[in-house]
C-alpha cells in the first residue's frame, strides 16, 4: 500500500507539473500576441508609400524632398547698345537715329511703362560712335559689349559698317537688330541678327515700279534708263534690283554707271548720262553725292522724263532740300518709312519727333522708330515665354520669331509701312514695303503706293522736253 500511494503521488506531482508548464506558456504566447507589433502586409506598405508622396507633390509647404522653386528675376533695367555713325560723312544719318532711339525710349519707358512682362523693367540707351568703317564699327561694338552688356544692339545704318558691327554681335551672343539694308547681311548665316526694314533690292524694285506704274497711268512711254549708283556694296544691291524690273518690263538699259560714294566733281557722271539722253534716270545716292549729281543736273541743263532715286535719303529728305534748294524739286526717292501713314501711333511719334527737333523724319529716324517699338515687343515676349531667363540670347532670338504684328495688336507694326511685322529664320521681315516721297514745293511728301489725301505725283516732270 505504501509503494502504490508513493506512485500515485509522484504521478500527481508529474501531471501538476505538466499543467502548470501549460498555463504558463499559454499565459506567455497571449501576452506576445497583445504586445507585439502585428506585420504590415507589403501591399499595404506600397499603398501607404504613394499616398504620402502624393500629398507631399500637391502640398505648398516646401518639405525635405521637394526641391524650391527658383525665384523669378528680378530685372530693373535693360541696356540697348545704340551703333551709328555720329560724326563724319554719314553723321547726317547717325544724329537723327540717336534722336530717333531717344524719343521711342522716353516713350517706352514713360508712356507705355517699360517692359511689362519684365516687371516694367526700363530700357536704357548706351551709345556708340562706330565711325566710317567696319573697322571703327567693330571697335564700337568692342566697347559696348565689354563695358556693358546689353542683351541687344540696333544700328549701324552704313552696310559695310554694319557687317563689321555684326561679325561682333553675332561672336558676342549679342542680338543686332540692323537699319542697315544691304542683302547680303541676312545672308551669312548669321543667327542673332534682324531686320525689320526692307533689303536694299527691295527700294530699286520700288523706285523701277513707281516709274512703270507712273507712266502707264499718265499715257508715256517709256523705253530706256540709266542706271546708277554709288560704287558701295549698298549702292550694288539698290541698282541691281532696279535693273531686274526695268527688264522685266522690257525698258532698255542704256548704261549702268558706279562712281565714288566719297564723289567730289559730279560733272563727268552727268555728262556721260547726258549724252546716252535716257528717258529716265535711277540714281541710288546717299546724302553728299545726291546733293551734287541734282546740283550738276540742273546746271547742265539735263532734262530727262524722271529722274527717281532709290535707297538712302537723298533727294528727298529735309536736310538734301536744304542744301540743295531746287535743283532737288520734282526728285523722288524711295524710303523705308512712311511718315503720312495715317494710322494712331504714326501720327502720335511723327507730331512728337517735329515738337522736340524742329523737322520731318526722314528714313534714318523711321527705321529707328519701328526697330526700337519691334525691340520692346520683342522683350515683352521674352518675358512672357521665358520668364525664368528672359534675357538669355537664344530665348530672345525666339521671342523674335514668335512675333507676327499687325496694325490692330502692335505700335511697331503701325509705325511700318506695310503695317505687318514677322521674321523668316534668316531675320528678315517677310512684309518689307517701302514708300516713295516726292519733293513738291520743296517740301518732301508720299506720294506712292498710297499718297497723301489731296496729293498726286508729279510724272513726268515738267520741264521735260517731251511733255
Amino acid at each position: 500500500m505504501k509503494v502504490r500511494r508513493a506512485i500515485s503521488t509522484a504521478v500527481a506531482v508529474i501531471i501538476a507539473v505538466i499543467i502548470t508548464a501549460a498555463v504558463v506558456g499559454g499565459i506567455a504566447y497571449y501576452a506576445a500576441l497583445v504586445t507585439a507589433p502585428a506585420p504590415t502586409p507589403v501591399t499595404k506598405t506600397v499603398t501607404v508609400t504613394q499616398t504620402v508622396t502624393k500629398t507631399v507633390t500637391a502640398s505648398p509647404s516646401p518639405s525635405p524632398t521637394t526641391t524650391p522653386t527658383k525665384p523669378k528675376p528680378v530685372i530693373k533695367e535693360v541696356l540697348i547698345g545704340l551703333v551709328e555713325p555720329l560724326t563724319g560723312a554719314h553723321a547726317v544719318f547717325g544724329q537723327e537715329a540717336k534722336m530717333a532711339a531717344e524719343l521711342m525710349v522716353d516713350i517706352i519707358n514713360k508712356e507705355l511703362g517699360g517692359i511689362k512682362s519684365l516687371g516694367g523693367a526700363k530700357l536704357k540707351l548706351v551709345v556708340e560712335d562706330c565711325g566710317e568703317s567696319p573697322e571703327t564699327g567693330k571697335l564700337a561694338a568692342e566697347k559696348l559689349v565689354s563695358q556693358y552688356h546689353p542683351p541687344i544692339m540696333v544700328g549701324a545704318y552704313i552696310s559695310r559698317i554694319t557687317a563689321g558691327v555684326a561679325e561682333v554681335t553675332e561672336r558676342e551672343k549679342v542680338i543686332l537688330v540692323m537699319d542697315a539694308l544691304v542683302d547680303e547681311l541676312t545672308e551669312k548665316g548669321w543667327k542673332y541678327v534682324f531686320r525689320v526694314a526692307p533689303k536694299a533690292s527691295a527700294h530699286g524694285k520700288s523706285a523701277a515700279d513707281f516709274v512703270i506704274d507712273m507712266a502707264k497711268k499718265k499715257g508715256v512711254k517709256v523705253e530706256s534708263a540709266v542706271v546708277m549708283n554709288e560704287d558701295s556694296i549698298f549702292g550694288r544691291y539698290v541698282a541691281n534690283g532696279a535693273v531686274i524690273e526695268l527688264k522685266k518690263a522690257g525698258i532698255k538699259i542704256l548704261d549702268h554707271l558706279e562712281y565714288p560714294y566719297d564723289i567730289s566733281d559730279a560733272t563727268p557722271l552727268v555728262s556721260k548720262v547726258k549724252e546716252l539722253n535716257p528717258d529716265i534716270v535711277i540714281s541710288v545716292p546717299y546724302f553728299h553725292d545726291g546733293v551734287l549729281i541734282a546740283k550738276t543736273v540742273a546746271q547742265m541743263g539735263f532734262k530727262p522724263m524722271f529722274i527717281a532715286g532709290a535707297g538712302a535719303c537723298g533727294y528727298t529728305d529735309p536736310d538734301s532740300i536744304k542744301a540743295a534748294g531746287k535743283a532737288v524739286e520734282w526728285y523722288t526717292n524711295t524710303y523705308s518709312y512712311n511718315p503720312a501713314r495715317p494710322t494712331e501711333w504714326n501720327k502720335k511719334v511723327v507730331s512728337m519727333f517735329k515738337e522736340r527737333y524742329g523737322k520731318l523724319p526722314t528714313e534714318a529716324g523711321g527705321i529707328i522708330f519701328y526697330s526700337m517699338m519691334v525691340v520692346k515687343e520683342a522683350l515683352e515676349k521674352a518675358g512672357e515665354m521665358f520668364p525664368d531667363d528672359p534675357l538669355n540670347p537664344d530665348h530672345l532670338r525666339e521671342a523674335f520669331l514668335a512675333l507676327d504684328l499687325n496694325d490692330k495688336n502692335s505700335i511697331a507694326a503701325q509705325l511700318y509701312p506695310t503695317g505687318r511685322i514677322k521674321f523668316a529664320p534668316n531675320g528678315d521681315n517677310v512684309y518689307a514695303g517701302t514708300a516713295v516721297l516726292q519733293v513738291i514745293k520743296g517740301e518732301p511728301r508720299v506720294v506712292w503706293p498710297d499718297a497723301e489725301p489731296g496729293l498726286e505725283p508729279i510724272f513726268p516732270r515738267p520741264d521735260w522736253p517731251g511733255k
